[in-house]
């Protein structure tokens, strides 16, 4: 029996324990690594020891290997919804559902789906899929995942615009990183087996140069470690946990204002923190003054600041808010009733370091005040 047949073995068994779908993620760097086809490879494993197994959405792209892999593998008909004058087609999920097979494979799980559609996103589809306990397999690459936005935006300068919640994978039962070299990757765009031939050179010079895939390939790498990681700890038993630095013990508090893209990368840093350092429980703070009433700020900036503490809650933050005009006082006396630990904040980017550490500001004043405190607690710094 090869990797594969045991790997679609191990998914069959976690199928078969409880009621809820079990879900399955490959996780790559970039396009062209493999993923679909990795997906529709155990597709087949899983039929051929009898599992129902549908395709539910699988985009091949055209490329001949991936196309091959589709044949004979039952698969459930899109359906069509009209948009803009235009027909387009999207996954049916109530036919899915109606359906009912053990296993439906789901490919690019950051689709958005077409307005009219029972949900948004297709993860949320996949969410609706795993409660009437249908397993999902399906495929992701590291840069659509919330969390790692602003990274990927400094790293290869493209503002991923379709994003998946970080909780998703998170709670995936198996995650598997669909893994290649950057010269692999590269030969492969350049035979044209990755897009059409007249977009290459552009991609070459741009998201696929070589650096990109390097950074890309690292935080892939990365994520799938520390999932991999935890669940070793989950499910070690009786034996003792790896030994992590303070794990689980620690409380973030992370502090925004209603400065839009400053906000989303700070709650985005704190869940990535959150996740690296096991912490459980993690809070996103915002203190209200009065001249940031709802009738003394613009509807936009009203909008921006609900949309970051709904980001925060899809990245598993708990929302905090207070009123207050000291908001000094204010945020050390919530990070006092919940113990935090950790505390971040913003500060910004355009003067020198001691320039911004020196001069005047809440938080150059929630420094200070931390400093004097009895209380153990860190703060870091996010600069914008």
């Amino acid at each position: 029996m090869d990797e594969r047949d045991e790997s679609a073995e191990r998914f069959l068994r976690l199928v078969q324990q409880r009621r809820r779908g079990r879900l399955k993620v490959y996780l790559g760097l970039a396009a062209g690594v493999g993923k679909t086809y990795r997906l529709l490879q155990e597709a087949h494993e899983l039929r051929r020891q009898g599992v129902h197994v549908v395709l539910g959405y699988v985009e091949t792209h055209g490329r001949p290997e991936t196309v091959a892999q589709v044949r004979d593998l039952p698969e459930v008909p899109r359906k069509t919804l009209f948009y803009k004058g235009r027909a387009l087609e999207e996954m049916d999920l109530e036919a899915i559902i109606q359906r009912r097979p053990a296993v439906v494979v789901v490919d690019e799980l950051a689709h958005s789906n077409v307005p009219g559609s029972k949900n948004e996103k297709r993860w949320q589809d996949v969410e609706d899929l795993l409660k009437a306990g249908i397993s999902v397999l399906t495929a992701l690459n590291v840069q659509h995942l919330e969390s790692l936005h602003d990274q990927v935006f400094k790293i290869t300068g493209t503002d991923v615009t379709e994003r998946v919640p970080d909780q998703v994978l998170r709670e995936a039962d198996e995650v598997v990183n669909v893994d290649l070299t950057v010269g692999e990757l590269r030969a492969r765009l350049e035979e044209g087996k990755i897009y059409d031939p007249a977009k290459v050179p552009v991609a070459l010079n741009n998201f696929f140069r070589a650096d990109n895939l390097l950074q890309l390939r690292r935080l892939a790498v990365r994520e799938v470690a520390q999932l991999l990681g935890q669940q070793v700890e989950t499910e070690a038993g009786g034996a003792d946990p790896v030994p992590a630095v303070r794990r689980n013990a620690d409380r973030l508090l992370a502090c925004i204002n209603t400065n839009e893209p400053a906000a989303r990368e700070i709650i985005r840093k704190a869940s990535r923190l959150a996740q690296q350092l096991g912490v459980a429980t993690w809070y996103v703070l915002y203190v209200q003054t009065r001249r940031e009433a709802a009738d003394r700020i613009n509807l936009a900036t009203q909008r921006h600041l609900l949309r970051n503490l709904q980001l925060a809650t899809e990245l598993g933050g708990q929302i905090l808010r207070v009123k207050s005009d000291d908001v000094v006082s204010a945020v050390l006396t919530v990070a006092r009733e919940k113990e935090a630990t950790l505390l971040m904040c913003g500060i910004t980017g355009d003067k020198t370091a001691w320039q911004r550490l020196s001069r005047r500001g809440i938080t150059q004043d929630l420094i200070r005040a931390v400093a004097r405190l009895e209380q153990d607690m860190d703060m870091y710094l996010v600069t914008y």
